[in-house]
């Protein structure tokens, strides 16, 4: 599984920025879809997630002000950043991931792009 992500780029506060990612297979197959960020000196946090068979959820500081979208068609996942801050720059990862079962455990294995830096300027 390949992930390409695109969209990043420099905006000023309350800006609007759109994220991109394209997969290598079929998104349906996956068990779900999901952007991760990091910024400097910090762990990697989910940010918004797309289950296969759910609703998106989203981390607390960016609800109502991002949305994670799928199109099947096309095998990509988006998110539309709005009302930006500077607490939200970082490296956004495209993440996909498949949950199964294998010898009576439940595993998951975790798919990555490569980033890409989103910098909100004040």
């Amino acid at each position: 599984v390949q992930l390409q992500a695109f969209g990043g780029g420099l905006v000023q506060a309350g800006g609007s920025l759109k994220l991109s990612c394209e997969a290598s297979v079929k998104i349906m197959t996956m068990s779900g879809m999901a952007w991760y960020r990091q910024a400097p000196g910090k762990q990697r946090e989910l940010v918004a997630s797309a289950p296969i068979d759910d609703r998106p959820s989203y981390l607390d500081s960016v609800k109502g002000r991002f949305s994670i979208s799928r199109d099947f068609a096309k095998n990509a996942v988006y998110l539309q950043m709005n009302s930006l801050k500077p607490e939200d720059t970082a490296v956004y990862f495209c993440n996909a991931h498949k949950a199964y079962s294998s010898s009576g455990r439940l595993k998951r294995d975790d798919y990555w792009g490569q980033g890409t830096l989103v910098t909100v300027s004040s």
